[in-house]
């Protein structure tokens, strides 16, 4: 096949995640309460119980995770105000994505155990991805690799700053 003919996709970002050491780092829910490294986390939003922030390794721009401080892994055991204000943080999310990004629709859910799909499945979390017609592409269905049209920093500023007007 001619070289000319290959489509070629640029996500710079991704190299950073290729060539990093693949060690076990613990639990990338289980945070300090240190509002320092907030930026570097991606967290948009504490609340009391849980916190919001965005996904590092997102199905869309915007993919966010909502997920208690408490390190548990059964909906079951979660406290009821822990559960309350993840619906609150869960609205809230909604509310400054469509305010920032417009999607026409979202998925919402949790993955609870590994075989229902949880990377990370003994720290409960809940994921909002927004969605827009024709988001999944040819590229997604023939190779199984998602592009992310908006770097990380650029949507974290946006949103960022949408959480902090949303009372």
């Amino acid at each position: 096949m001619d070289d000319s003919a290959i489509t070629k996709l640029w996500a710079p970002w991704r190299m950073e995640y290729i060539l990093s050491e693949k060690e076990d780092k613990g639990c990338i829910f289980c945070i300090k309460e240190s509002k320092q490294k907030d930026k570097d986390l991606l967290i948009l939003k504490r609340g009391k119980f849980s916190f919001v922030m965005m996904n590092k390794f997102p199905y869309n721009p915007g993919h966010l995770l909502i997920a208690p401080y408490e390190h548990i892994s059964n909906l079951e055991d979660i406290r009821t105000e822990t559960i309350l204000e993840m619906m609150k943080l869960k609205t809230m999310s909604i509310k400054a994505l469509k305010n920032v990004m417009n999607p026409e629709g979202f998925n919402i859910g949790m993955n609870l155990g590994k075989v229902a799909g949880a990377g990370v499945d003994d720290h409960l979390h809940i994921h909002i991805v927004p969605r827009w017609n024709g988001d999944t592409s040819f590229i997604t269905v023939l190779s199984s690799a998602k592009v992310v049209s908006e770097a990380l920093d650029a949507t974290y500023d946006k949103l960022l700053n949408e959480f902090g007007s949303i009372k």
